[in-house]
């Protein structure tokens, strides 16, 4: 008989970034281990006042490999009770619940206490933060609640190790990212340029993922000013693919201010996954201008699509790069940055790519499915 596995988080019909992507690709790597995976994801994830995109939800189709459930009501306690003891009863014999937020403590940690109760079920959390980039009162609290019940823990980079440690005595480990691999090879310049109604003779950058405060954008637009203000050729047109989650006004008027909009092309909606090959085909490089961080999920997508990538000197971003030979590393200010990318062109993307196909092998999911069944058997 397989073992059950149940993991708790977003997922179909939800479009939470990254994560969604994450835990389903997950669920398919345990599956192929031999697991009978169920997904325990969202009937209601966050009010609609607290989302700062468009819509919560996914245009995609729901995947036909998985089995997904919508049951967790994030802000609802008697919802949290019924599925604990669903879960509790059900005794798998491995629970794996996404961490993400404080925002989730109180659900996640109610329903969590009820399954330990079943004295069977080993619990994981896989944590992408444990301090949020962007604070608020609860968070202490609300996390201090949500890792009680955990039995181990497996973190996405040593800075969420280090602050999971700040709030636990159970046993922690950070791993890398696995890689992103089910998204289809990068698909040609001419063709991306074509898809995206572009001039493929024009060089281009990429800004990828939800723009928020602390990933830097308003850095990566002066450095760009900067870098035509000395006249740098070529001067490359900077894509910004992802949807605004910080208010959009503030980018728009340093863009018209800086005299930007021709050297700017903005693709600020969600980018489903099926466009994600042609925003990396058109690219030469991929830049995280972040102010702080703990890991992206976008360095794993460079790597897929061998892509060179400059990142920050913050958090986790530069232990992914391999320093002139994957990509560059700068401090978070606008004049780093202007120069790193001026390094970039200087070496060329071919000069990365075959550090790139050598270092992406390291990051399989099978580390991470690996990783986690070795943290319950301690």
């Amino acid at each position: 008989m397989k073992p059950e596995l149940i993991l708790i988080g977003t997922s179909w019909p939800f479009r939470s970034g990254g994560i969604a992507t994450f835990n389903e690709r997950l669920a398919t790597a345990f599956q192929e281990q031999g697991y009978n995976v169920t997904i325990y994801t969202f009937s209601l994830q966050y009010p609609s006042f607290l989302f700062p995109g468009k819509t919560q939800y996914s245009d995609q189709p729901k995947p036909t490999n998985l089995s997904i459930f919508q049951k967790i009501n994030a802000i609802n306690p008697f919802n949290w009770l019924r599925v604990g003891r669903e879960i509790k009863n059900k005794k798998p014999a491995l629970v794996l619940v996404r961490y993400w937020m404080p925002f989730l403590g109180p659900c996640f940690g109610t329903i969590l206490r009820i399954v330990h109760k079943n004295n069977f079920s080993k619990i994981v959390c896989i944590a992408d933060n444990i301090i949020p980039h962007e604070k608020r009162f609860f968070d202490t609290l609300f996390t201090r609640f949500f890792v009680q019940p955990i039995d181990s823990f497996i973190t996405l980079s040593e800075k969420v190790a280090v602050d999971a440690k700040k709030f636990t005595n159970k046993p922690v480990k950070a791993i890398v990212h696995p890689l992103y691999d089910h998204f289809g090879e990068a698909v040609s310049k001419q063709i991306a340029a074509n898809y995206l109604q572009l001039n493929p003779a024009e060089n281009y950058i990429l800004f990828f993922g939800f723009i928020r405060k602390y990933k830097g954008l308003d850095l990566l637009i002066e450095a760009l000013s900067l870098l035509k203000k000395e006249h740098y050729t070529p001067l490359p047109t900077l894509l910004i693919a992802g949807e605004f989650y910080d208010g959009k006004e503030k980018y728009l008027s340093q863009i018209k201010t800086l005299a930007l909009s021709n050297q700017i092309k903005l693709f600020t909606h969600f980018i489903a996954d099926k466009d994600i090959p042609y925003y990396f085909g058109l690219c030469d490089f991929i830049i995280q201008p972040y102010k702080q961080a703990t890991q992206s999920g976008v360095t794993p997508l460079a790597y897929h699509f061998e892509k060179p990538l400059l990142v920050t000197n913050v958090g986790a971003l530069p232990d992914m790069i391999v320093t002139d030979k994957t990509g560059i590393v700068t401090e978070p200010s606008a004049d780093a940055i202007a120069a790193g990318i001026k390094e970039l062109y200087r070496l060329g993307d071919k000069h990365f790519l075959t550090e790139l196909r050598r270092s992406k092998q390291k990051y399989s999911w099978n580390s991470l499915t690996n990783a986690i069944i070795d943290s319950i058997n301690q």
